[in-house]
């Protein structure tokens, strides 16, 4: 079995060799999908010794798999290979690898409708001003390193493999930059939050915003890591153990397909729907409403912005609490995520760090306050963990997790945990140590009150502060005051003058109904 180290160099080695013709930001677009369908080619093959084994030979094998194919989907394999499409022809060819590739991947989602939209989304042959983005030869080169390390069934687990297709995901978004956060969010955030959520055999699980389905894949790592035995060196769980039920939708199309490959990499059945949740919620019951789960985990787009009549003719009844501001969306999100919980369930939320505390203070009416109130008094929201800056790689901004439970522990009480000073330095970016996790998992679970960590507030005492629920506010580290950062500022301008204009409309409305112009003196 390979190590970890391993593997990662192997796949660094494979993305140095397109290094020039292809910027690091679009290797992931070329390097993925070749490195899934080598575990699809690497699996087919030993699944067919396997068959030549059990059945008396390979041709007896083959036929008995073709027979099966002609009468309708195979399940002797988990996935059938038209022999062209094998790596070791891939490997044999000298002329027109570009669009042999191509061809190939099309060729495995034919046989593979689950694979479709999935493996086939790239054009290896694609050009740009006329030329060829990645020419044969650097293909070639490609095949060539990846060619060194086989990645069958007894040569790397699915987790291990897994986490190297994650350690280029890293990768990929330290090169990505600003867009990166589409696609990925860093691992120990993931495992915190499913630390935090704590899956049990059998649970459904939810992403409306799943991006490459890392968060998913957590809670299932989790459960793993508590049921799961080892056997000849492999990690599984027992047939006793119920797996998770996994459920996710992601609206980029490039980024959808990493989700589904990055399941299948990790030997997960998981339902990943494409689509816009928001508008178009992929997860219904037979009535039409939204499918409930019993946890939810999500990091979606922080401060995105929809028109109000996404909020305002909503079909699925979604918005009760209230319609938030365009500036930003995130108890819109928060919103639909408490609709697709179950009566038990429970979420966990990464947004931006003003959603805990923007508007309170304000005189007059805010909306996003006046939704965080309706929470707080509904008592769903359990715990707010600020995170420290600059671990996400589209900001360096710090994120807050909010955790929603509709069946709370402690009634009327909210766990505010200040993680801001809990990280190790890191190049490019800060990372959260497995101690910094454990500290951070206990203080929740314990429901612990901890000087310069964290603090149990009331209902009465959110209230008192206007439902700030920011856990610097209650929270001290070093005694100094909070410092906006610029996403942050800008998006309390917008929210602001999206107030200003509310209340200018209002008034003129006031005016209108008075019978008076708008250059009366109403003061007189």
């Amino acid at each position: 079995m390979m190590d970890i180290q391993t593997l990662e160099t192997w796949l660094w080695d494979a993305a140095c060799a397109i290094r020039g013709p292809v910027d690091a930001p679009k290797f992931k677009d070329y390097i993925l999908p070749l490195v899934f369908l080598k575990r699809l080619s690497d699996v087919f093959d030993d699944e067919l010794e396997r068959l030549a084994t059990k059945f008396g030979g390979e041709k007896k094998a083959r036929d008995l798999l073709e027979q099966e194919r002609k009468r309708g989907p195979v399940s002797l394999v988990r996935f059938y290979l038209p022999d062209h499409a094998r790596w070791e022809a891939i490997r044999r060819q000298t002329a027109g690898l570009g669009q042999y590739l191509t061809e190939a991947v099309r060729a495995v989602a034919r046989e593979n409708p689950r694979l479709s939209g999935v493996i086939d989304m790239v054009d290896f042959n694609a050009t740009a001003a006329g030329q060829r983005i990645i020419s044969n030869e650097h293909l070639a080169a490609l095949i060539e390193v990846l060619s060194r390390q086989r990645l069958g069934l007894d040569d790397v687990e699915p987790d291990m493999l897994g986490r190297a297709y994650e350690y280029l995901l890293r990768k990929f978004a330290e090169g990505q930059g600003q867009s990166a956060g589409e696609f990925y969010t860093p691992r120990e955030v993931g495992m915190l939050m499913a630390r935090l959520l704590e899956p049990e055999p059998g649970m459904t699980v939810y992403d409306p915003a799943c991006g490459s389905g890392g968060l998913l894949i957590k809670c299932h790592l989790r459960l793993l890591e508590k049921y799961g035995v080892n056997e000849n060196g492999r990690r599984h769980l027992p047939s006793r153990i119920a797996p998770l039920r996994l459920f996710g939708q992601e609206i980029n199309p490039a980024t959808f397909a990493m989700a589904r490959m990055n399941a299948v990499i990790h030997d997960l059945e998981a339902d990943i729907e494409i689509g816009d949740t928001m508008r178009q919620p992929a997860f219904r019951d037979a009535s039409g409403r939204l499918q409930a789960f019993d946890l939810v985990t999500a990091n979606p787009m922080w401060n995105q912005k929809f028109a109000a009549e996404l909020y305002e003719n909503d079909p699925f009844e979604r918005f009760c609490y209230g319609a938030p501001p365009s500036s930003s969306a995130d108890w819109g999100w928060l919103q639909h995520m408490l609709a697709s919980l179950n009566e038990t369930g429970r979420m966990a939320v990464v947004l931006d760090t003003g959603a805990v505390s923007r508007g309170s203070g304000n005189q007059g009416s805010n909306r996003e306050r006046d939704i965080r109130k309706a929470f707080v008094e509904a008592d769903l929201v359990e715990a707010v963990l600020l995170l420290p800056e600059n671990l996400f790689y589209n900001t360096t901004a710090p994120g807050v997790i909010i955790v929603i439970n509709r069946r709370k522990r402690h009634a009327g009480e909210i766990l505010l945990i200040n993680a801001s000073q809990l990280f190790a330095k890191g190049r490019p970016k800060n990372y959260l140590t497995d101690e910094h996790i454990e500290t951070i998992a206990r203080l929740y679970h314990d429901w612990r009150a901890e000087p310069g960590l964290s603090a149990v507030i009331s209902r009465e005492e959110a209230a008192r502060n206007d439902y700030n629920i920011s856990p610097s506010r209650y929270v001290s580290t070093n005694g100094g005051e909070e410092v906006l950062q610029l996403e942050e500022v800008l998006v309390r301008l917008e929210a602001a003058e999206e107030e200003r204009a509310e209340a200018e409309r209002a008034l003129k409305d006031v005016i209108q109904m008075l019978g008076l112009s708008e250059s009366t003196d109403v003061t007189r």
